[in-house]
């Protein structure tokens, strides 16, 4: 007897449950709605609808991947960020909530009413952060610099779908290794790997062993990109130029003490919803 969506849903959500899942009952639903690409509303009026053999079977397969630790955004192979919806895979780290507070920072320094100008995004990923830039600012123009092929083939698919791929270039490249030296912009922005080698074994099972560790970790204090971008930004930056980079939840003290305030002025280390010290904006002197 098929199952109707309120059963399957109640089934979901005990098995996600018994599997650890922390929000069990919204990931149950989460996944239906991405089988059946309807809204909430639906699955509420049209609780008693029974589910046909295929879409149970898919669903059922859904959930025992998520139950197995696979993060729902793979599943559905999307996330939400800012103001878009951005493809995601295993090649790329998820875009997170507090990243969102970079954009915000970014968008507040790019006026709308200035030239256009370029922009330099390093460890682009899936270009939640480009991407989110150019949708808002159409006078701007970004570089993304990713060491991932597979990084940048996302990014590339996530632009064109967005309709920012003609202001988008894409490079491969170890930091800023493959730019010329006459590379230079008004502004670099970066969310760049901060966690530490000792803390990924710690991490949530979705995060060590699906996101992509070349984005997580940064060395034994998670701090080995930051120190190298602050000493090679200056030379790809204009005079007064801004560079913005997120930090992980407890390493403000320790990132202030690597800036080096000959070379730069410190603007703001930004605190994210919860008070924590995320996005630190920096202007060359």
């Amino acid at each position: 007897m098929a199952l109707s969506i309120a059963q399957a849903m109640l089934k979901a959500s005990h098995s996600l449950r018994e599997a650890g899942v922390a929000e069990a009952r919204q990931d149950a639903a989460l996944l239906l709605l991405h089988i059946l690409d309807c809204n909430r509303t639906f699955l509420i009026t049209h609780s008693e609808d029974p589910l046909s053999a295929e879409v149970e079977k898919t669903y059922l397969d859904f959930v025992e991947r998520r139950g197995g630790g696979e993060p729902l955004q793979h599943i559905t192979g999307r996330q939400a960020f800012f103001k878009l919806e951005f493809a995601v895979n295993k090649d790329v780290l998820i875009p997170r909530p507090e990243t969102e507070l970079l954009v915000e920072v970014a968008l507040s320094l790019l006026t709308e009413t200035q030239a256009a100008t370029f922009v330099c995004d390093v460890g682009t990923g899936s270009g939640c952060i480009a991407i989110s830039l150019l949708h808002e600012r159409k006078n701007v123009k970004v570089l993304g610099i990713d060491l991932s092929p597979a990084a940048l083939l996302v990014a590339q698919r996530n632009a064109r779908r967005l309709g920012v791929a003609d202001r988008f270039q894409l490079l491969a490249s170890d930091r800023f290794a493959a730019l010329t030296p006459a590379a230079v912009f008004p502004m670099i922005v970066s969310n760049p790997p901060y966690a530490t080698e000792a803390e990924l074994p710690g991490l949530q099972r979705e995060v060590r062993d699906h996101e992509p560790h070349l984005a997580l970790t940064a060395g034994p204090d998670g701090l080995s990109i930051i120190r190298r971008l602050l000493v090679e930004a200056p030379d790809y930056l204009v005079k007064r130029g801004h560079f913005l980079f997120e930090i992980g939840f407890d390493q403000d003290a320790a990132v202030q003490s690597l800036i080096n305030k000959s070379v730069w002025e410190v603007l703001d280390i930004h605190k994210d919803l919860q008070g924590i010290p995320r996005i630190v904006a920096l202007r060359k002197r």
